[in-house]
Order: structure tokens, then sequence, then C-alpha cells
């Protein structure tokens, strides 16, 4: 199954608001979708949540406003919390659901590789003779 770019619908579904502006929220959509696409590419299935979210983000706060005062109100918002962006939490969420986000191991040893010693091996050195304390095998 391929990515599915999310709609309008969703957003607002996502946002939990009664109306959208439908062609805002589209622009937004596929602007995100370009932004999650400089991180992986092709986008997974699983994408659909991070562009939601940086659409979100972008939907509720064009303005970038930071800190907001109406009458006795007053709301503070993160630092960069408006515009189109990734978080490196989206860019973790991103990479994890491509399957590259988590350690792996590399094994160098070749397929063909045996386990047994390649240099020549001393029989007349260590069990079998006598141990020396301060000396060793004699």
């Amino acid at each position: 199954m391929a990515f599915v770019t999310p709609t309008a619908e969703d957003l607002a579904l996502s946002l939990d608001l009664a109306e959208i502006n439908g062609a805002r929220a589209d622009f937004l959509i596929t602007k995100a979708v370009n932004l999650c696409l400089t991180v992986v590419k092709p986008l997974p299935d699983e994408a659909d949540t991070v562009v939601l979210s940086v659409a979100g983000r972008a939907y509720l706060n064009p303005g970038q406003i930071t800190y907001e005062t109406i009458g006795p109100a007053s709301v503070q918002r993160p630092s960069g919390s408006g515009g189109l962006y990734l978080t490196k939490a989206d860019k973790s969420a991103l990479k994890a659901a491509a399957g590259r986000g988590g350690a792996f191991t590399v094994d160098p040893t070749p397929a063909t590789a045996d386990p047994s010693p390649t240099w020549p091996i001393d029989d007349t050195y260590g069990p079998g003779l006598e141990w020396e304390p301060g000396w060793g095998w004699t």
C-alpha cells in the first residue's frame, strides 16, 4: 500500500474544527508532504500522522505568534511554533516509519569465513607444561 495524502477533511478532524478553509488546508498539506519528502523518500504509509501534525501547526498559527494578550487572558507559545517546519520528533517518526530510525548491527565477517586458527599452533607452549609463578610456562 502506498502513501495516501491526507485531505482537508482529515485535517479538520485532526484539529477538531467544524469548518475549515479547504483551499488553505490543501495548500498546507501539499507543502507539509513536500517538507516530509526532504527527510524520507518515498513517504511510508504512516507518514500521514506527521503530515497532519505539520499542516495543523501551520493552519492554527500562521503568523508564528509566540505571545498574545487579549484582555485579562494571555497565551505564550514556544518560539517557532508557527509556519511549516519539522520538529526533531517529526523527523524521528518519519525515519522510524520508513524503517530507518533505530540502531543496527553490521557483521563484516564473510559467509565463507573459517573459524579455525590461521596462525601456526605451537604445541610446545601453554597447558601441559609446568607453570612457574613469575616465570610463566616452562
